[in-house]
């Protein structure tokens, strides 16, 4: 298990540190930063004092190393935009995010693993083949349309939930629902194709032949080794509602770091897209890793 752990922990930095340098290069080749934040109406002056000012004048591999120095210390500059540490901008906004994937998770994973259950429970009956119907209905809806007509039904008609914001728990419900829908049905084609291969094991037949309840079959003996992958495939899915809460907080105007984003790339406000970027990276990258060493915890065949 030591062994798995150091050489997945060593996968993790390398892929940690292709993404930092990813990220940093992406910003500065999409053109020219010091011309981006002086403005179009900016001299040539102007434009030179601000290269010198931000250290765009050194060379690439310096500004590189800079910015990585600082970024080990939690210091990414300062917002072009807003007064304030981008760090502080983002310690603000990151518990929006973090809570509204944590909702949608939760959402997802409640919906999606009974139904992959039923699913395979009841293989080619009509309940099989609606469950399918959903899971194809979740990944061709758009999560901006399904958001708004959340919005338009359980808030402009029946007025049962707040339209936007997050002021209170009530206003992460149609957003958390609206991103849970769209990793609902990885989830749930998952959860039933693992359970059909379980459900045909040697092990289960067995526990049939003996007369155990069918009800106890399926938690105790089904269940429990059909939902190990789903466990890694929840990490993934998490890492991308965070990624991807971009839409769904514009939709309903949450103050999060999908909002901050969007606020910051329309500004050019680059050391704050560089820190996103940077820190749902680094989130997404420990989730992965959290998700591999507990599922090598959990099945010792991936030990090996």
């Amino acid at each position: 298990m030591l062994g798995f752990a150091v050489r997945r922990i060593l996968v993790a930095v390398g892929v940690a540190l292709t993404v930092s340098v990813a990220s940093f290069l992406l910003l500065h080749l999409s053109g020219d930063l010091a011309t981006a934040i002086a403005g179009p109406e900016a001299t040539g002056e102007q434009i030179a004092a601000i290269r010198v000012q931000h250290g765009l004048d050194q060379p690439l591999v310096v500004q590189f190393g800079t910015w990585a120095w600082h970024a080990l210390q939690f210091d990414f500059g300062r917002s072009f935009y807003f007064p304030e540490q981008v760090t502080d901008l983002l310690a603000s906004r990151l518990p929006v995010t973090l809570t509204l994937g944590v909702i949608a998770l939760a959402v997802a994973l409640l919906v999606a693993i009974p139904l992959g259950v039923v699913a395979a429970f009841h293989r080619d009956t009509w309940i099989d083949r609606t469950a399918l119907a959903v899971s194809v209905l979740g990944q061709a809806m758009p999560s901006f349309w399904f958001g708004l007509t959340l919005i338009l039904i359980f808030s402009v008609n029946l007025r049962w939930l707040p339209v936007s914001g997050n002021a209170t728990w009530k206003h992460f419900i149609l957003p958390a629902v609206a991103l849970g829908y769209y990793a609902m049905p990885a989830v749930m084609r998952l959860t039933r194709n693992g359970m059909l291969e379980v459900l045909s094991s040697d092990y289960v037949r067995t526990a049939r032949a003996k007369g155990l309840p069918p009800r106890k079959i399926l938690i105790r003996h089904a269940l429990r080794n059909a939902v190990i992958p789903v466990i890694a495939l929840a990490a993934v899915q998490f890492g991308f509602m965070l990624g991807g809460s971009i839409v769904i907080e514009a939709v309903f105007s949450l103050q999060g770091l999908g909002q901050l984003a969007w606020e910051s790339i329309a500004r050019n406000d680059f050391p704050v897209v560089q820190a996103i970027v940077l820190v749902l990276a680094m989130i997404y990258i420990g989730l992965t890793l959290a998700a591999d060493l507990l599922n090598a915890l959990l099945d010792p065949r991936l030990r090996s």
